[in-house]
């Protein structure tokens, strides 16, 4: 694609790093990257030798959510949620999703542009999860610069956000024990895991990972399938001709983007991986966003193509911690699609601003995307 001239998105590394050194380690006692889907997958599904599990820590609250535990906690802990995600409960939220975005629209037609980062793809997801959980909306802006940072690449800025997270969750959940509401976090603080109450560090973690996981890899999601209907004239000429293609293109999205691009574990006990010995203790990078353009799985990788099937892409994971919210991140996104070519069928990125990505090598995810809407 035109844009991607600048490197945005670093296909040819990718094929490189396949075909060349699809398992390597590039320093020695550093991480381990792997690169193949077949591997990459394996990595993903096998949580006996490849684990999640982090250490408790109130420098880092995520260490104790489910995205860092094994089995049998992260079972307890994904059930306890996962009742807030089932297929009813999201599609109940379809008229209200509907709603924000068209304020949202509305709001940026008075203008005819927007910044369709900080303007639409952000707001949304935000605001819905911002409202599952039970936090004010008006604290929306500090919800995106907490979430850039905790998937940014500044340390610094990962551990403040952390702090000033933590302190603002524990309030909230403090106000819950005490005035419960119909929302997540009243849910939280209620839960028993075999007749305990969930800590405070295993809330907060909750918390944090909800509102980030709920609205980062989303609002990265839209804004690239506008992105690739913008450069594509054949794609957007066949979703304005059909609305039932978006499903398909918003999966086509997951795999040619990669929202998230990589994850990591650590290894629990010495394993041999396409002929490289990796020592218990280690840690590995898996790039879903390698895996997802592997030549041995995807005809014409490079290619965006919305009617791709089967589609096995891993852009939300696999295994036991595939995505909670993989159903609400498809709704936004095929609602926010469907009525931006609804309402601004001729919506085009303003091409005298360079896109830029955001520093971080966790998401795929763009600074701005400045757009002219008619």
């Amino acid at each position: 694609m035109e844009w991607n001239k600048n490197g945005l998105l670093p296909l040819e590394w990718f094929k490189q790093m396949r075909e060349n050194s699809p398992v390597v380690q590039p320093e020695e006692n550093g991480f381990w990257n792997v690169f193949k889907y077949e591997d990459v997958k394996a990595v993903f599904t096998n949580y006996e030798v490849f684990s999640s599990q982090g250490s408790p820590s109130v420098e880092d609250p995520l260490e104790s959510s489910i995205l860092r535990q094994d089995p049998p906690k992260h079972r307890q802990l994904r059930k306890l949620v996962s009742q807030a995600f089932t297929p009813r409960v999201i599609e109940s939220l379809a008229p209200k999703i509907q709603a924000i975005t068209a304020s949202l629209l509305d709001e940026a037609e008075k203008n005819g542009k927007m910044d369709a980062v900080a303007d639409f793809t952000s707001p949304l997801p935000i605001t819905v999860i911002a409202e599952m959980l039970g936090v004010s909306i008006k604290d929306r802006q500090k919800f995106k610069e907490w979430s850039d940072a905790l998937v940014g690449d500044h340390a610094e800025s990962y551990y403040q956000c952390q702090r000033e997270m933590s302190e603002y969750f524990s309030v909230i959940a403090e106000d819950r024990r005490r005035h419960p509401q119909d929302d997540l976090i009243t849910k939280l603080v209620e839960a028993r895991i075999d007749n305990e109450h969930l800590s405070d560090l295993e809330i907060i973690g909750f918390c944090i990972l909800l509102l980030v996981a709920g609205n980062e890899t989303t609002t990265n999601l839209i804004s690239s399938a506008m992105l690739a209907i913008d450069s594509l004239p054949e794609v957007r000429s066949q979703l304005l001709a059909d609305r039932t293609l978006i499903p398909g293109a918003i999966e086509e999205t997951f795999r040619y983007f990669s929202p998230v691009q990589l994850m990591f574990r650590h290894v629990k006990e010495d394993t041999v991986l396409r002929g490289k010995e990796l020592k218990k203790g280690q840690f590995v990078h898996i790039w879903m966003a390698a895996a997802n353009h592997d030549e041995d799985v995807f005809e014409r990788p490079d290619e965006f193509n919305i009617h791709r099937n089967p589609n096995p892409h891993l852009g939300l994971g696999s295994g036991i911690h595939y995505c909670l919210g993989a159903q609400l991140a498809r709704l936004e996104s095929k609602i926010a699609i469907e009525t931006l070519l609804e309402r601004f069928p001729d919506f085009r990125r303003d091409h005298s601003v360079e896109l830029e990505r955001q520093e971080s090598t966790v998401m795929f995810a763009l600074k701005e995307l400045p757009i002219i809407l008619k």
